[in-house]
């Protein structure tokens, strides 16, 4: 039988990520999973035009940037003994050893060097108030903690500038703003912020520092998440509006703040400015926004696929970079360079020039050794008439003939998708004999804010999609056995797949991971739930707390028939772990078939950069309780 991919396979993995450019030389970051250490290991390579060579040897080295004579590239790391603060360095592109300039308790986010190359801005969080020296946590606001950061009261993030000869740092924004973004434009800094995550958690302005203060240039409405400065005073911004609230998608403007006039540049393309499509072997992905001879290069959601686009100030858009495939970052210097995967291809480097696309580096090569399942695509038109694309994945060593148990697959988000880019967990059922079935349906990003916009409906259209998905699988392929289909997803899967064994009994088996199983609780005790909860469900919860509890699949307990695993984290604040131990502990007062599995030090993004060791017992976890029920 042909050899397909286990869950301990994931230790093969290379995960490339973090592309910046000089002229025709690249720099970027490969990430390496470590089952034997439990841990992961990273260093950059360099392209000088000709090929590609290790460039550091830290283990931890990460978030490459050119200086702007492309003589030095500074990156992060965390190369002290006790591993834990952020270290800055610098380092010749032409040889040499990389030097320390500085040190950060809490992390280094983003950097970025001086049009003069003399210093490095560094975005930081540092604690804007003084923090008491025992360990009693004394809260003053929201939000209190943050999945994957833990707390976040007290802190922002702020910007200092590292001189790139002796090191000395120099706090240079407020500490009331919380910084993300930053950029230089003839000399001035500008950077977007928020200034109140509190009462206005989905805005981030652009500012600009003159002098010793900060001058904010945008209007508060919006979520400013990235920006060009331009010649004439105006700017390129990425930004979200928030019409529709978070189904709103994110496009290119073209901002004059002494008018105020905004202008849509992607008004005839009604697509995500970013990349939303699924992956669990994802390298970190740069996808900053670039301008070159009077366009703008940016990657959209098109949807199953993630594609560079580009845009000029008319508004014409053109494809640059297209195909059934994800485009996960890029930059542009005398040609374009990105990293990009496809549904049986992890992600590797290539670049474009001239018109003419060529591989650059083969860091899993390896995985032409597995026999891979490749996904067919089907259209489903929905019982609304509307068309939901979904894929079937066959197993292993598929013979002809015979039956084969089917996993349902749903995503996260609600506004994310499926599509052409690489799933290690699908691979893994497949291998293991099973049918996979996954689709994009009501709720997905990158068919439109219409098709996204589900709010006040979790559990309706949606629902019906799904099964109507199934329905058609079984119609078209006859080899599922409709008697044996299991489902599982995370996060919105998760309360997806909580909702379903609640309302249908058409399931053998359910595996449900870091979902909501109560929007009252989600409400107060996750890091955006005191906004995420309102937003989707359409009230907050004193104008309605009937729709919190009707759209909860916690009332629909008694209903359960399904035997269900629970998957959760101690640490994941996204889906609080009471979200897994009060739909674990009513299943369980009912009489169900359910068991809760609870990863200790993880959090929402278990299954995507969790310790290596519990990925791959996830993976144990969800396929054995797969082959228990439906074989």
């Amino acid at each position: 039988m042909p050899k397909g991919l286990s869950e301990k396979d994931l230790g093969k993995f290379k995960l490339v990520g973090n592309v910046d450019s000089f002229k025709r030389k690249l720099v970027f970051q490969v990430t390496e999973i470590s089952l034997e250490k439990d841990d992961y290991f990273s260093r950059l390579y360099l392209y000088d035009g000709r090929k590609v060579r290790p460039f550091t040897a830290g283990k931890k080295d990460s978030n490459p940037r050119f200086s702007p004579d492309g003589r030095l590239v500074a990156f992060a790391s965390k190369r002290g003994k006790d591993g834990k603060e952020a270290e800055l360095y610098v380092i010749p592109t032409d040889g040499g050893e990389a030097r320390l300039l500085a040190k950060f308790k809490y992390g280094l986010q983003n950097l970025r060097f001086t049009e003069d190359g003399k210093s490095i801005a560094v975005v930081t969080p540092i604690d804007i108030e003084k923090k008491p020296r025992d360990d009693v946590h004394v809260i003053k606001e929201i939000p209190f903690w943050f999945n994957g950061i833990s707390w976040v009261y007290g802190k922002r993030s702020v910007v200092y500038l590292v001189d790139v000869e002796t090191g000395r740092k120099k706090r240079v924004t407020p500490k009331n703003l919380d910084v993300s973004q930053i950029r230089f434009h003839k000399g001035k800094l500008y950077f977007t912020a928020q200034e109140d995550r509190e009462r206005k958690p989905m805005v981030s302005d652009l500012y600009v520092i003159e002098g010793r203060k900060a001058k904010r240039l945008t209007p508060g409405k919006w979520d400013v998440s990235d920006f060009i400065p331009l010649g004439d005073g105006t700017f390129i911004l990425k930004a979200n509006t928030r019409e529709r609230g978070i189904p709103t998608n994110t496009h290119i403007y073209h901002y004059d703040p002494q008018t105020g006039e905004m202008r849509k540049l992607t008004k005839d393309l009604d697509r995500s400015a970013y990349n939303s499509l699924n992956c669990d072997v994802r390298g970190s992905q740069r996808a900053e926004l670039a301008f070159k001879d009077g366009w703008v290069y940016y990657i959209a959601t098109d949807g199953p696929r993630a594609n560079l686009f580009r845009v000029n100030l008319d508004g014409k858009i053109e494809r640059v970079v297209g195909g059934d495939r994800s485009v996960e970052s890029f930059a542009i210097g005398d040609y374009i360079v990105f990293t990009a995967q496809d549904a049986v291809t992890p992600t590797e480097l290539y670049v474009l020039r001239d018109g003419k696309e060529k591989k650059l580096t083969d860091f899993n090569g390896w995985i032409k050794e597995y026999a891979l399942s490749e996904p067919e695509h089907f259209k489903v038109k929905a019982s609304d008439g509307v068309e939901i694309d979904a894929w079937i994945m066959r197993p292993v060593g598929f013979e002809p003939g015979k039956k084969y148990p089917a996993v349902l697959e749903i995503h996260g988000g609600p506004k994310t998708a499926y599509g052409y880019s690489f799933m290690h967990e699908f691979h893994v059922l497949t291998a293991k004999g099973f049918v996979v079935i996954f689709s994009n349906p009501r709720g997905s990003d990158g068919y439109g804010e219409e098709f996204a916009d589900i709010r006040g409906r979790y559990g309706e259209r949606d629902y019906q999609d799904l099964m109507e998905v199934v329905d058609e699988a079984l119609k078209r392929f006859d080899f599922i056995d409709g008697e044996r289909i299991g489902v599982t997803g995370g996060s919105y899967g998760g309360f997806m797949t909580n909702w379903i064994v609640g309302h249908t009994k058409r399931f053998r088996a359910a595996v449900t991971q870091r979902s909501i199983s109560n929007w009252v609780s989600f409400f107060g005790t996750t890091d955006i739930g005191y906004f995420f909860a309102p937003d989707q469900i359409g009230s907050d919860l004193w104008s309605n707390t009937e729709a919190f509890w009707d759209k909860s699949p916690l009332k629909y307990a008694p209903n359960v028939e399904t035997p269900l695993l629970i998957i959760h984290s101690t640490e994941d604040y996204r889906c609080w772990l009471p979200e897994a131990l009060q739909f674990y502990t009513a299943l369980k007062y009912l009489g169900k078939t359910v068991e809760l599995a609870i990863f200790p030090g993880e959090n929402h993004d278990l299954s995507r950069s969790g310790k290596p060791k519990h990925r791959v017992k996830r993976l144990e976890l969800i396929a054995g309780w797969m082959e228990r029920w439906l074989k």
